[in-house]
């Protein structure tokens, strides 16, 4: 037996390597697209709607099309669903550095996002077998999905910074170098990821089953779990800002798009230093108070950068609003992200999960493309300090709103709104 049979039998894979793999990918994703909609605008001269529906159609490529990607791996298995992942990632990162006009703009990022729906549901649901296993021997530990969110902070905070260098060379240096990391990544899934196709999740003492397995897309019938998806897809919409809204809120401030790389790393900064305990936390608030906490925040970002938006941006702190928005949506993500992704191996109950974990994704892109569409004529008067400047933000702050005060009517059927528990270390 050669050394890559030996590598792709081993039925279960390690979680480090999992959570390296979302390390690196957020690398190549981080180093391109927060710089996306700055290209397109200074370079090429593109307005606020065309950027939106560019980034809108490739949120919705990728979280939109999670649902197909994670019905993928549950029948293909999780390793050829994370190679062609990186493969169709190449593919974008190429066309859009011959991207010069809208159409192969929206094509490059079309192919981009289908890379990360193909990519993350695979990922996702081999963290959640992985996670299975952990909570059958320490149920009370902080969810293993915390430590993939830090992981892939620590990816968001490296891409930026490496994409800012590579900017002074040019857009197309960022792209191509990211599709470098893409490439490795395939050679590494290759030789180290398990063959085997995914299967339902066992039992344990953290998740405990309530339905056999009923087919791959049996997370569609489940009418709580798509009312929670729906509810919970806010959380996307609202992060998705920091693409689509900061470049224009530093543009109203003045601050210019040399803030946007501190204003990404100081994100990810936060959540690397403040998701462990936050998830721990939440973990003992239970899942109800967690996702009301955090969309409530969300929501407490919007109203105050509705506020200062009316008014000229602070003398010696241009950017004081761009970064306190930024501060809330870390925080709001850090309460209701590894919860979330958690609550899917409930509603799973012993079912395949790249499916519902796929769906979960799949509403959030198709709100980020529907709120950009709306969202998009308001920012078009968002670049100077006005009342009609405080327009996309207020907007904002009522959807999250919404899901801070209903989603906790869907958690799973066996699940309380909330649901205290002691910890124990990690």
């Amino acid at each position: 037996m050669n050394a890559t049979t030996t590598l792709n039998s081993r039925p279960e894979t390690a979680p480090r390597l999992l959570l390296a793999s979302q390390l690196i990918f957020n690398l190549g994703f981080y180093s391109v697209v927060p710089f996306l909609a700055v290209s397109m605008r200074e370079d090429f001269g593109m307005g606020a709607m065309a950027v939106g529906i560019v980034l809108g159609a490739r949120t919705f490529a990728q979280q939109g099309l999670f649902l197909a990607g994670g019905a993928v791996a549950d029948r293909c298995g999780a390793r050829p669903a994370m190679i062609a992942g990186c493969l169709a990632r190449i593919a974008g990162y190429v066309l859009l550095a011959w991207a010069a006009d809208f159409p192969l703009f929206l094509l490059g990022a079309v192919i981009t996002g289908v890379g990360g729906a193909l990519f993350s549901p695979a990922l996702e649901s081999l963290v959640g077998a992985a996670e299975e296993r952990r909570a059958a021997a320490h149920p009370r530990r902080t969810t293993l999905f915390a430590l993939l969110v830090i992981c892939g902070e620590i990816g968001a905070v490296a891409g930026p910074l490496l994409g800012s260098v590579l900017l002074d060379t040019g857009f197309d240096s960022a792209l191509f170098v990211g599709a470098g990391v893409f490439a490795f990544m395939a050679v590494v899934f290759r030789f180290f990821l398990p063959a085997a196709k995914a299967s339902a999740v066992k039992p344990s003492a953290g998740h405990p089953a309530a339905a056999p397995p009923s087919g791959t897309w049996s997370c569609l019938k489940e009418k709580r779990f798509v009312a929670f998806a729906a509810f919970y897809s806010i959380n996307l919409f609202a992060y998705n800002q920091l693409y689509f809204g900061m470049p224009i809120e530093l543009e109203r401030s003045s601050a210019g798009p040399g803030a946007l790389s501190a204003i990404f790393a100081y994100a990810s900064v936060l959540t690397i230093a403040l998701q462990w305990p936050i998830a721990r936390l939440m973990k003992q608030k239970g899942p109800g108070v967690a996702l009301a906490t955090g969309f409530a925040i969300h929501a407490l970002g919007f109203v105050a950068i509705s506020a200062m938006a009316v008014f000229p941006p602070p003398a010696a702190f241009p950017a004081l609003p761009a970064f306190l928005l930024v501060t809330a949506l870390a925080f709001g993500h850090m309460c209701v992200a590894p919860v979330a992704m958690d609550l899917v191996l409930d509603f799973a109950s012993g079912r395949p999960t790249g499916a519902y974990y796929g769906l979960l994704a799949s509403c959030g892109g198709t709100m980020v493309l529907l709120g950009n569409v709306v969202l998009a004529p308001l920012y078009e008067h968002a670049t100077t300090p006005s009342l009609a400047a405080a327009s996309p933000w207020l907007v904002s702050a009522v959807f999250a709103t919404v899901s801070a005060s209903l989603i906790r009517r869907f958690l799973p059927a066996r699940i309380p709104a909330s649901r205290p528990q002691q910890l124990q270390p990690a």
